[in-house]
């Protein structure tokens, strides 16, 4: 009996102990992620609440609000076409980043393979996603200048110094100018999720391709590309997104002038220029269920073509 009494009392201590570390464990889990919750909310999630109750709001950012206008500022937002054009700009953006993301998957692809120096050529290519966007538009504002840096290369090349033209200055070329920045400055980025994804796949499988006779193109073509997919539809969706949502580079290098002005340089003008704080907010909520919307078919498109090539 006095062995069963010591038996149960042990028993009964490990599962207080047991109980005991799994309560310290769940409260150690809580005090860490209470300091970046904490900021989520009060940095992330509270100023989102706000702008929303501001986009139907009549205020100038100054002073309580003047008065709740209701639905009227989504419906100026799509009745003045001077809020809504500055779309069509995006287009040359997500262009540049399909672009961007052809280069970037093309040389992935090279460096995955035997390439000498190919570490240098990795550095060199992801350097430009280290500098800072604003030291990035100062620099090409220079480049694209007259007589600037790419004026100076087009001479080299050939061409006629009294017949170059204004890039930053010509409504045709100005936005074309402005995406190929873009195109360097982001191009590394997704040149890294591409390697990283193409260095995952099993070496074997290249092994038992090159058996077959499979070349370079077909390896792409039938085990890279399928492999990465995931990684695909992820850059596909931040092209879209980086699309829609460019602001620092037009912002810097022209203020927006001259046909440049993208959607969210139209808000912040409209914020702070203007003083129309609650129409700016709905103009920010409208740019987020538009990016929401898009990402949610895009998804469903791609998925639909997974299902059908499964088929």
């Amino acid at each position: 009996m006095a062995g069963v009494s010591v038996s149960s009392s042990s028993i009964t201590y490990k599962r207080q102990r047991v109980f005991t570390y799994k309560r310290q464990k769940v409260l150690t889990s809580i005090l860490f992620l209470a300091v970046p919750l904490v900021l989520l909310v009060v940095f992330n999630y509270l100023p989102a609440i706000n702008m929303f109750l501001y986009s139907f709001a009549q205020w100038d950012g100054f002073g309580p609000i003047d008065k709740y206008v209701g639905l009227q500022n989504y419906l100026d937002i799509f009745r003045k076409p001077e809020y809504f054009s500055v779309f069509s700009v995006s287009f040359f953006y997500f262009s540049g980043a399909i672009v961007q993301l052809a280069l970037a998957l093309y040389f992935a692809t090279i460096v995955s393979f035997k390439l000498h120096f190919k570490n240098f050529f990795k550095g060199i290519m992801f350097f430009p996603n280290l500098i800072n966007g604003v030291a990035i538009a100062f620099t090409f504002l220079y480049f694209f200048q007259p007589d600037g840096g790419l004026d100076t290369v087009v001479k080299f090349l050939g061409g006629s110094s009294d017949n170059l033209p204004l890039w930053l200055g010509d409504r045709r070329l100005i936005n074309i100018s402005l995406a190929a920045v873009s195109i360097w400055r982001y191009m590394g980025f997704n040149f890294v999720l591409f390697v990283g994804a193409i260095q995952s796949i099993p070496s074997d499988i290249y092994e038992s391709s090159e058996l077959d006779g499979a070349d370079r193109w077909q390896q792409f073509l039938y085990i890279i590309l399928p492999s990465i997919r995931p990684i695909v539809i992820l850059s596909l969706i931040l092209a879209v997104k980086g699309a829609l949502s460019v602001f620092e580079i037009p912002y810097v290098m022209t203020n927006g002038l001259n046909g440049s002005a993208t959607f969210v340089i139209q808000t912040v003008n409209t914020a702070f220029k203007l003083n129309k704080v609650g129409l700016a907010s709905a103009m920010a909520v409208a740019l987020l269920v538009l990016i929401i919307i898009i990402t949610v078919i895009q998804n469903v498109l791609l998925n639909e073509k997974q299902d059908t090539q499964k088929l």
